[in-house]
């Protein structure tokens, strides 16, 4: 029996379905334990395969390479360190789902698999529709320690730990796939502690870091006493390795010795996760770099600045189209704007094809007004060229649209929704504005410092899609917009309590219309990283035919 035990937190980023190269990278991680003279390695939730798999669970050869992956690292295991890693374990038998599973390598082979027993299907998760779950939690014995290893949900609910606690488990080892939202921190370390506080165990915490697709895993990986102290903190963000020195003592299992980070909170903590996403999507897609349109406003200023961050202002190229409506404000601020960040920016008019389309369209117009319909063909103009750019160069188109303008309908399909990847899908306008000015303050990534023009700060946003025209001549001021938003998107509150906070009951219902009949258009958006705990797309599935309306009865 060991009085002392050393374990290895591996917060590392995986790529999804790319198990080579994943346990290639956990290979390395592996020798970097055994060299730092670790006891055992913890790695996050389905390393091996990566997470979340969605239906690609399903698929038998997945798991079959999975599993042949695990059984070829643990030989690596032989001369120590053992390893606790995630990966998909098949299906009992034809026509029955895999498990979600944690193997654990020792002695150069595989000592034992332990199955995710609650399976999360709310929000972002939808784990019951591709796995089986474990009939019952696991504890596996090391330098004669007994590990509790309950895997990543297992520890929202009480049940588990009791039932690891109750089969002799010493300290709680819990691998992750926790994605990044607003107070997700919060949330992990309460569950954590409460856990703590039931089974009188200490735990680790080791969570994925990374992004796939529209979301973004955070890291921030951690260690709690049998207290709930922090003993732990790795950083948020990036990847990290760190070893906690844990001792027998009278009293339990206490941490010696770890180290302890700081973590980013508001608008940095959602400006890195915006930064990652874009990071990962674009070179774990195999994309050179992006491209997007510079108009000389908020939003696209800030996609700009944050995809230089991500990638690089030489791997980053800024178009500004302009047409007849366009302010020489907006031509200079764009100007500045690229300039202070490094990237290339051309200009190309749409004005000859907006004449085209007029003359083309105007048999069929004669007699009608102008409307919507011409602006949406500046749009689309401007959309149409941004492809063939990006088709041109290799490059992923960047939309800018914020989810204000996303939620009612303020934007152009086949226009300015045209593209690959959001960094703001899951933003608010007011939010957009703080990010802004934090990101004027800090230059976390040595890139540029203030790279956001004061004006483009401080103007009227616009579209300029017709003469003097403002956001707010079609829209409530963002700072109500977004408030009435928050209620019906991220609380579903009901209209009589959205005006009950002191918001006219017809901008309340407008709002609503508008939200409901733009279902059509966010079904067809690219993806983009998820911000807030209901982003649009997996977090909140509204059908698109919808003849619900809520209404206000008191007025």
């Amino acid at each position: 029996m060991s009085d002392r035990l050393v374990i290895a937190a591996v917060q590392a980023n995986p790529t999804l379905g790319a198990i080579e190269k994943n346990e290639a990278l956990a290979r390395e991680r592996l020798a970097q334990a055994r060299e730092a003279g670790a006891d055992i390695a913890l790695f996050s939730e389905l390393f091996l395969n990566g997470y979340p798999p969605e239906d690609l669970a399903l698929k038998p050869a997945f798991w079959t390479a999975g599993k042949a992956a695990v059984e070829r690292l643990a030989k690596e295991t032989k001369d120590g360190p053992a390893a606790l890693i995630g990966v998909i374990w098949p299906a009992e038998a034809p026509g029955l789902k895999p498990r979600n599973a944690l193997a654990f390598l020792a002695d150069g082979e595989v000592k034992g698999v332990a199955f995710k027993v609650d399976l999360p299907n709310y929000g972002v998760f939808d784990e019951k529709r591709v796995f089986a779950p474990g009939l019952g939690p696991e504890v596996f014995e090391w330098k004669g320690v007994k590990l509790g290893v309950p895997i990543c949900e297992d520890i929202w609910s009480g049940e588990v730990c009791a039932d690891l606690k109750a089969k002799g488990a010493e300290i709680l080892l819990v691998p992750n796939g926790s994605p990044y939202r607003r107070t997700a921190d919060d949330e992990r370390l309460a569950v954590a502690r409460a856990r703590v506080a039931e089974t009188g165990l200490p735990l680790v915490y080791v969570n994925e870091v990374g992004g796939q697709d529209e979301l973004v895993f955070d890291g921030g990986s951690f260690a709690l006493s049998a207290q709930g102290e922090f003993c732990m903190r790795l950083p948020m963000f990036e990847e990290a390795f760190a070893l906690s020195v844990w001792e027998r003592r009278e009293a339990g299992w206490a941490c010696a010795k770890a180290p302890m980070a700081e973590w980013p909170t508001g608008p940095e903590e959602i400006y890195r996760a915006m930064v990652m996403g874009l990071r990962d999507y674009v070179r774990k897609s195999g994309f050179p770099g992006v491209l997007l349109g510079l108009s000389g406003g908020v939003d696209s200023a800030i996609s700009a600045v944050v995809a230089a961050d991500a990638l690089g202002p030489e791997n980053v190229r800024c178009f500004m189209l302009p047409s007849k409506y366009t302010s020489r404000e907006s031509l200079e601020d764009a100007a500045d704007c690229a300039r202070r960040i490094g990237c290339r920016l051309d200009e190309i008019s749409i004005a000859p094809a907006v004449e085209a389309f007029t003359q083309m369209l105007a048999p069929q117009f004669e007699g009608l007004a102008p409307d919507i319909t011409e602006e949406n063909l500046q749009a689309r103009a401007r959309g149409v060229t941004l492809m063939a750019l990006s088709n041109k160069f290799g490059l992923m188109l960047m939309t800018t649209g914020n989810k204000s303008e996303m939620a009612v309908g303020y934007a152009t399909l086949y226009g300015d929704m045209s593209g690959g990847y959001n960094v703001l899908k899951d933003v608010y306008k007011t939010d957009v504005y703080a990010l802004c000015e934090w990101r004027n303050a800090n230059d976390p990534y040595g890139v540029a410092a203030e790279p956001i023009p004061r004006r483009i700060i401080t103007k009227a946003p616009s579209a300029e899609l017709r003469p003097d025209q403002k956001d707010q001549d079609s829209l409530p001021e963002y700072a109500e917009l977004d408030a009435i938003l928050h209620g019906l998107v991220e609380e579903e509150a009901t209209l009589d309590e959205i005006v009950a906070r002191g918001h006219a009951a017809e901008t309340v219902e407008r709002v609503q219309r508008l939200l409901y009949s733009s279902e059509y258009k966010r079904r067809q958006a690219p993806p983009g990283v998820k911000i807030g705990a209901r982003a649009f797309g997996r977090d909140r599935r509204y059908p698109i035919v919808n003849g619900f309306r809520d209404r206000v009865t008191a007025r």
